[in-house]
């Protein structure tokens, strides 16, 4: 009997079985495909290589402008979606997970499964006959892309269907508008597909802050990607000559597009069906595994991290979830071994979309709902030295500050380097420095994490801790470094 067996080899359940061990337990990982998860085999590592290929794309836009003359060079679909396989086989050489593993003193099933519950500390290998015993478990199973169940949904592909293409779809439809679905909808449209992006919520990105999310698709728009927000949902889907016919509800009506192929990018679920955790007494809601703050399932011994328990469903929170998960477990085989929470408070995340955004924290709405009494930091992108140097100057940086604490609750970037910029915050933020902090900092110049510091500086002038000149109060909100000045607040927008 393993003291601890952690099921799937993704991010969580590399990470859990690694921790487990440096504390000194016995531990087992069953993977049934290959080690890495979804996110290096299928999901962020060959994403950012469709995103790379755009950037280097978008770039030859401006080569003639930087005297770099020449033909633009064409795309082969095929031997990108080549290079992507090559970058994931790259990422397993570079990381030797099993190596890695068995050198730590992980004992490791890997191709086996999937696994299921026998009883509370049994599961059972289906592909063999072998039946491993452990005294506590972590579920570390990931989720998948959800299919969508309606007609004609076998013509649907999914995001982890996008690799199996070898040609670029002339038209594309993308069901999901949140962070999948706008990045690969970014990413086609540079590609030259005419994509239309479809949404049930308002407003693509329904999940960030505002001021992303209208950055965001009033650039889409202005790229000539087509947005319907605000459907109903997907009546069905068929072949017709030529390509395909999707139906979708909207406005009380039914409305038609023909298209050459869908991508459904929405939501999900956790892999919870074939691990038979009724065997276990494990409970399950719409499709995630129930856990408490210190990631412990219904069951006291059987222990939860990753997309499976439905939190974060993020890659850095993955491993921050194992960790404590594994740390719990081990602790819990003494009888008063200490536990402590899983609390995600600041998590940096983001999208490399054209734009890129980056966020962390509390949206505006959110810091308002919450009672909080805020100022907001705003500064231009347009105002930036490196921005206006590189020709892209699209984008801002939004601090939203707590005026008690003048503790910055949330930031909120779009730009070149959003996803990057928007850690120089969160560290702020774990700190619980205030603002002023930012403001004072000497940022490297010319470069655009610099933005950071002028919407700090905007905010500590609005929290009363800046004097200024009454000309300064004339500027607006969008302005630029403290030796520029402009005419009017409209140059800066």
């Amino acid at each position: 009997m393993f003291d601890v067996i952690v099921i799937g080899g993704g991010p969580s359940g590399v990470t859990a079985a690694l921790r487990a061990r440096e504390l000194g337990a016995s531990v087992a990982l069953i993977e049934r495909g290959r080690l890495g998860g979804t996110c290096t085999n299928d999901g962020c590592v060959p994403t950012r290589v469709l995103a790379h290929a755009a950037r280097l794309m978008r770039e030859t836009a401006q080569h003639e402008r930087y005297g770099l003359l020449g033909e633009r060079p064409q795309l082969d679909f095929g031997r990108l979606i080549g290079r992507t396989q090559e970058v994931v086989y790259a990422i397993h050489e570079k990381k030797q997970l099993h190596k890695h593993l068995e050198s730590s003193g992980v004992t490791v099933y890997e191709g086996v499964g999937p696994a299921r519950f026998v009883d509370p500390h049994t599961i059972q290998l289906d592909d063999t006959a072998d039946r491993l015993a452990a005294r506590r478990f972590i579920i570390c199973a990931g989720g998948h892309a959800r299919r969508l169940p309606f007609p004609g949904a076998e013509h649907i592909l999914s995001s982890s269907d996008v690799w199996d293409l070898r040609e670029l779809p002339p038209r594309l439809v993308i069901i999901g508008a949140a962070a999948t679905g706008c990045q690969l909808a970014s990413v086609m449209n540079t590609f030259g597909s005419h994509v239309t992006l479809l949404e049930v919520a308002p407003h693509i990105l329904p999940g960030e802050d505002e001021a992303v999310a209208d950055a965001l698709q009033t650039n889409f728009i202005e790229r000539g990607i087509d947005i319907i927000c605000g459907i109903s949902g997907v009546a069905f889907a068929e072949q017709v000559d030529g390509g395909l016919r999707l139906v979708y509800d909207y406005d009380d009506a039914k409305h038609d597009l023909e298209t050459d192929a869908i991508i459904a990018a929405v939501g999900w679920p956790g892999n919870v069906d074939e691990l038979n955790l009724v065997a276990a007494g494990v409970k399950t809601e719409r499709s995630y595994i129930v856990a408490d703050d210190c990631l412990r399932t219904t069951v006291p011994h059987i222990f939860v991290a990753g997309d499976i328990d439905g939190r974060m469903m993020l890659v850095q929170s993955a491993g921050h979830e194992a960790r404590v998960a594994a740390e719990n477990a081990v602790n819990s085989l003494e009888a008063d071994g200490e536990m402590r929470a899983y609390q995600p408070l600041i998590v940096p995340h983001g999208g490399f979309t054209e734009p890129e955004y980056g966020s962390v924290g509390l949206t505006e709405k959110k810091a308002r709902e919450m009672g909080h009494d805020i100022v907001i930091g705003l500064a231009s992108m347009v105002n930036l030295d490196r921005a206006v140097i590189d020709g892209y100057t699209t984008g801002f940086c939004k601090l939203i500050v707590d005026r008690n604490t003048r503790r910055v609750l949330g930031a909120h970037v779009v730009g070149e380097q959003a996803v990057e910029i928007v850690h120089l915050v969160a560290a702020n933020m774990v700190a619980e420095a205030p603002v002023e902090n930012l403001a004072s900092l000497e940022l490297s110049y010319p470069t655009y994490i610099s933005i950071v510091g002028l919407a700090a500086r905007r905010a500590v002038f609005y929290l009363g801790l800046m004097k200024l000149a009454p000309e300064w109060h004339e500027i607006g909100p969008h302005y630029a470094a403290e030796w520029e000045r402009r005419d009017t607040d409209a140059a800066l927008s």
